[in-house]
């Protein structure tokens, strides 16, 4: 035991490392819109493998061979926004950094998307992390202004020529507004769902942007990062997730839920 644990300890690490990054590129790639078509593919070219291996059936092992070129080229084109996503992150000079926006930013525009939820006011926002929104700016009006609450209430107003579009937000600022993002393709059954948060989620799944939601007809509060959505919260609850965002980069983990609840669940 002594003696192949000497020979191939190496392996192992291989193994470990290998298995640690395919771990990492399952969950950054699992909420993408490619998620199901990947599943489909690997499942497919497995089995195929699977197959022709214990049958050898030479013909199918040497189409497999021969096509996974193209395979390749396939994982690129679904996934090209999520892959320019992945080289800008790994590109940038503070991935493993904390980009901490200051209370006080946190706290003037919770307080704004409170108040645009009382009134029914449509908001969508984009907050910069570390990937560039020049691109998206440019779409809009430059603004570059302090925000607050009175200034995003403003902007908001349906009877202004800036509410349309999306705000970029960086550093405390007002960078740029009604700016056009991309739109999510992916399927989403809630029908509460509407058109600023898909576009919400398309700008989260082509940068590490942070994307705020109010909705138009219920005046919900939604948070996107990461092509994930968390909608219709409480603004304290929004502020909890949007503040754990910025600090370490993930949504907070979800509490389980309680024995007392869990037995209530039971009765209803």
């Amino acid at each position: 035991m002594a003696d192949f644990l000497t020979q191939h300890w190496r392996d192992g690490v291989e193994i470990l490392i290998l298995a640690a990054i395919a771990y990492q590129l399952f969950l950054f790639f699992r909420a993408t819109r490619g998620a199901r078509i990947l599943t489909g593919l690997l499942v497919i070219l497995l089995s195929l493998t699977l197959i022709s291996r214990l049958l050898d059936l030479s013909v199918i092992s040497w189409l497999l061979e021969r096509f996974s070129v193209f395979f390749v080229v396939g994982l690129v084109v679904i996934f090209q926004p999520e892959l320019r996503r992945l080289l800008a992150e790994l590109g940038s000079q503070r991935l493993f950094s904390l980009n901490r926006t200051e209370d006080q930013t946190v706290d003037d525009l919770i307080d704004a998307m409170r108040k645009l939820s009382a009134t029914r006011c449509g908001a969508l926002f984009a907050i910069k992390r570390d990937i560039d929104l020049t691109p998206f700016a440019e779409s809009g009006v430059l603004v570059d202004a302090k925000l607050t609450p009175e200034l995003i209430t403003t902007i908001f107003h349906p009877k202004t020529t800036l509410h349309d579009g999306g705000v970029i937000l960086d550093k405390g600022r007002i960078h740029a507004a009604s700016c056009v993002f991309p739109v999510s393709q992916r399927e989403v059954r809630d029908r509460s769902i509407g058109l600023r948060h898909r576009a919400g989620l398309g700008i989260t799944e082509e940068t590490d942007a942070v994307a705020l939601v109010v909705s138009e007809e219920s005046g919900a509060l939604s948070i996107c990062f990461n092509s994930q959505l968390k909608h219709d919260l409480e603004p304290e609850d929004l502020r909890a997730q949007l503040q754990h965002v910025l600090a370490f980069g993930s949504f907070p983990p979800e509490d389980p839920p309680s024995p007392a609840s869990r037995e209530t669940s039971r009765k209803s």
